[in-house]
């Protein structure tokens, strides 16, 4: 079993940085893949990073390739999310998620059925 609870989100204006943290816990987080998700009113939700266990492979989604980054920290049981060069399309509900991975080069897909854990999400607002 995995528990991820969201933290860092907030209000910033367009060009602003921000950076989203997941604390996870249960036995399994150094098998784990480790993803974050977006969802804005009336879109479906979308995945836009992905870290495997290791740490050592990651995978972007298009729309925040070069802005953002994905981070693992096993010491603590974090993964954090960096939010780089902010613009209003990126406001939405950030959501972190987890599956079990028992190779260190797995690599899921950014789909909402590749995974199995869910955080209450943490509310991302940015303003032009």
């Amino acid at each position: 079993q995995v528990q991820l609870v969201e933290s860092g989100g907030g209000s910033v204006q367009a060009g602003g940085s921000l950076r989203l943290s997941c604390a996870v816990s249960g036995s399994t987080y150094s098998n784990a893949c480790m993803a974050w998700f977006r969802q804005a009113p009336g879109k479906e939700r979308e995945g836009i990073t992905t870290i495997s266990s290791s740490g050592a492979g990651t995978r972007y989604a298009d729309s925040v390739k070069g802005r953002f980054t994905i981070s693992r920290d096993s010491a603590k049981n974090m993964v954090y999310l960096q939010m780089n060069s902010l613009n209003p399309e990126d406001t939405a509900m950030y959501y972190c998620a987890a599956v079990e991975c028992w190779s260190e080069t797995t690599l899921p897909a950014l789909r909402t059925s590749d995974f199995r854990y869910w955080g209450q999400g943490t509310q991302v607002t940015v303003s032009s």
